[in-house]
């Protein structure tokens, strides 16, 4: 049994992104483990910064995108809901064309707070980004 609280699938969390920025940049989940998610999103003319380079603002979208969903999947959702508090990122390696992919994994999951780990590779496995992210746990008003 997993860290998750809510049974879902990858095409369920796709379909949360409908209308979102997480739509426009073409995130989209790809596997919902254990104690993990992954996530793609394309290096093209929506995630590229005027260099052609991957935008950080990219990667880190891609992160908070995706502890966010974790985050989410970790509380009763009817008493609970989740918010990023901080998030960081340290961009390793540049990306031109392709895709990314992204894993989360929890460092801490308590009541109140989450912190979760991302790690943003290439297609061919090395580091792009890792990114740490912070979530607020709170109390959903009935």
């Amino acid at each position: 049994m997993g860290i998750f609280k809510t049974t879902t699938t990858v095409e369920a969390l796709n379909k949360w992104s409908a209308n979102t920025l997480a739509e426009q940049l073409g995130i989209s989940f790809t596997v919902i483990g254990e104690d993990y998610l992954e996530a793609t999103m394309p290096v093209d003319r929506r995630t590229h910064q005027p260099l052609g380079l991957l935008h950080g603002g990219a990667s880190v979208a891609l992160a908070e995108t995706m502890g966010s969903v974790a985050a989410t999947l970790c509380v009763d959702g009817t008493k609970h809901y989740c918010v990023g508090l901080e998030i960081n990122a340290n961009h390793i390696k540049s990306a031109r064309e392709g895709f990314v992919t992204g894993v989360v994994k929890p460092i801490h999951v308590g009541r109140k707070t989450q912190v979760w780990e991302i790690r943003i590779s290439n297609q061919i496995g090395e580091l792009v980004c890792i990114s740490r992210i912070t979530m607020a746990v709170l109390d959903r008003q009935n």
